[in-house]
């Protein structure tokens, strides 16, 4: 479902504000929803917050100064979270600062190329890559289930739990038991008094996990699934619990899904006014729909156009139109032997929730490096990477100051530091779960020139086909959440293309390490830029 609840952000001590207004039109949004959104905003889980001790409610002297301002492409703005610490919010914002001058609405996404980090004793001040939408990250999909750029989290609980006790909140691998006790600490002493608790009107966390008290609103009361007396429970089941209700929360984020009562961007708008279909029929594949979307086009040579009077954007700088130009990008970005595009990017999602190597670590690392530097660059195989597991594999708790040189940032002083995507989670020992490295197994072999052959491939094998996969990256309202790709160093629409361009080139070649297979069928040159920008464009909506 979309999210309904609109949190209006006021400066109360540099937090949340207790004002919250629902849209007119919908329905509130269940409880488990709503209180998982109150739990993405708190500020409190972070090991800044765990460091200062001390009463969970009172403010702090100071805030953490990672959140003291908020880092964008161009320089620095004020941080809504200013005086607090690090949130979920932090790096997946909205309307936070839609009207700050150098802001703007995002799409849970932040302004960074990589989103700063609190610095602790391993040096780091960034994630190593950009911060993805979480709008639609949840959707369902028929193939195994797999988050972040690099698949390295199962869920979407697996994933929150992992923020929340990682990096990202402040937190050494080697301290995962200091985040879980903050946590629950957090939930067992809250009192309710607080300006984010009290924009939910929904008491302290412990009455509200417990879920029995008849004051407590219908809005906020919890179905007892997600109910736990925190007086008897252990950290583990609280940190379990809130995991789960922030990505009931992260699950409710939708774009819209194109049918007629609501359409949020030009394209569906222009879909749907053609008669075109517009989503997918019951149990109806994504190919199966994508084929069906194809025909439709190629059938209808003189569509009617969307005009801007049938909008217009209140929240992208562009005009709510889908004309001659951006029905000349649709159909490059369709046909099977120039754009080659809806061969990844299913719609009406606009993603194949797989993993593929488009070239952009590679073209990343050439471009410091020199032409041909990737191609040569020296990955360990199997057996050496298992040999010395902390030389190569990102931090864990085992070694928490692992250099991680295969997730890193390119940097031209570092020659062999790169980033190998889905290489460094794939058959990682230290991730465990046999069930878990069966189902990447598919994913990774599902990506390779010749499927059946890799799954019948050693183990060695397997892993190098891994080499530079990211996850397909769903397209829509790409104008709120720039800049692209897993660098983040792609700044327009106009340059993703000429990325894939390039790197159409190398895989064609043969210049392409480990490339995409579907980049041999992409024939597309600078004329063709315009066209798909602007198609990619119509994708945009006013998420809100």
């Amino acid at each position: 479902m979309r999210r309904w609840w609109l949190i209006v952000l006021v400066t109360i001590v540099g937090l949340v504000g207790p004002a919250i207004a629902q849209e007119e039109e919908e329905e509130a949004d269940p409880a488990q929803v709503a209180i998982g959104e109150r739990l993405f905003l708190e500020t409190r889980f972070a090991q800044f917050a765990a460091a200062q001790g001390g009463d969970v409610n009172a403010p702090f002297p100071i805030g953490d100064p990672v959140v003291q301002q908020l880092v964008t492409m161009t320089g620095s703005i004020p941080s809504p979270f200013a005086g607090q610490s690090m949130n979920c919010r932090s790096c997946h914002l909205v309307d936070d600062v839609k009207d700050t001058p150098g802001g703007g609405n995002r799409s849970y996404a932040d302004f960074a190329r990589q989103s700063p980090i609190p610095l602790r004793e391993d040096g780091r001040t960034t994630t190593p890559r950009n911060s993805p939408s979480l709008v639609n990250a949840s959707l369902s999909r028929g193939r195994p289930f797999f988050l972040h750029f690099d698949g390295e989290f199962p869920s979407a609980a697996a994933l929150v739990r992992g923020t929340l006790t990682g990096r990202n909140y402040g937190y050494l691998a080697s301290e995962v038991d200091v985040a879980v006790k903050q946590i629950a600490r957090v939930i067992r002493e809250d009192d309710g008094t607080g300006a984010l608790a009290q924009g939910f009107d929904a008491g302290p966390y412990r009455r509200v996990l417990l879920g029995t008290d008849p004051s407590i609103l219908p809005d906020f009361r919890l179905p007892r699934s997600f109910r736990l007396d925190v007086t008897t429970a252990t950290d583990d089941e609280i940190v379990d619990v809130v995991s789960r209700l922030i990505a009931a929360y992260v699950a409710s984020l939708e774009f819209a899904r194109g049918d007629d009562a609501f359409v949020g961007s030009p394209f569906d708008t222009f879909v749907a006014q053609n008669h075109w279909p517009t989503k997918q029929a019951d149990h109806e594949k994504p190919a199966f729909y994508r084929e069906r979307l194809r025909t439709f086009m190629n059938l209808n040579p003189d569509p009617d156009f969307v005009t801007d009077d049938q909008g217009p954007f209140a929240l992208h700088k562009q005009t709510f139109e889908f004309g001659a130009v951006e029905l000349e990008g649709l159909r490059i970005f369709m046909d099977r032997q120039r754009g080659n595009c809806a061969a990844c990017h299913i719609p009406p999602a606009f993603t194949d929730f797989g993993f593929h190597n488009t070239g952009v670590s590679q073209t990343d690392y050439d471009d410091a490096h020199g032409d041909g530097a990737f191609a040569a660059l020296s990955i360990p195989d199997l057996a050496t990477r298992n040999a010395d597991l902390e030389a190569f594999l990102p931090p864990s708790a085992a070694h928490p100051f692992a250099p991680e040189p295969f997730r890193a940032l390119v940097d031209p002083a570092k020659p062999g530091f790169a980033d190998l995507g889905v290489w460094n989670v794939f058959q990682n020992a230290d991730l465990g779960d046999p069930n878990r490295a069966k189902r990447m197994d598919r994913l990774v072999c599902a990506s390779a020139p010749n499927p059946t052959a890799c799954r019948r491939s050693s183990r060695t094998d397997r892993l190098a086909a891994s080499v530079a996969l990211f996850k397909t990256p769903g397209l829509r309202d790409l104008g709120h959440s720039n800049p692209y790709f897993h660098t983040g160093k792609v700044d327009t629409l106009e340059d993703v293309v000429r990325t894939y361009i390039r790197s159409s080139r190398l895989e064609q070649s043969g210049a392409l390490r480990n490339g995409a297979v579907e980049l041999r069928d992409m024939h597309i040159d600078e004329s063709d830029v315009a066209p798909l920008a602007a198609f990619l464009r119509s994708l945009n909506e006013d998420y809100e």
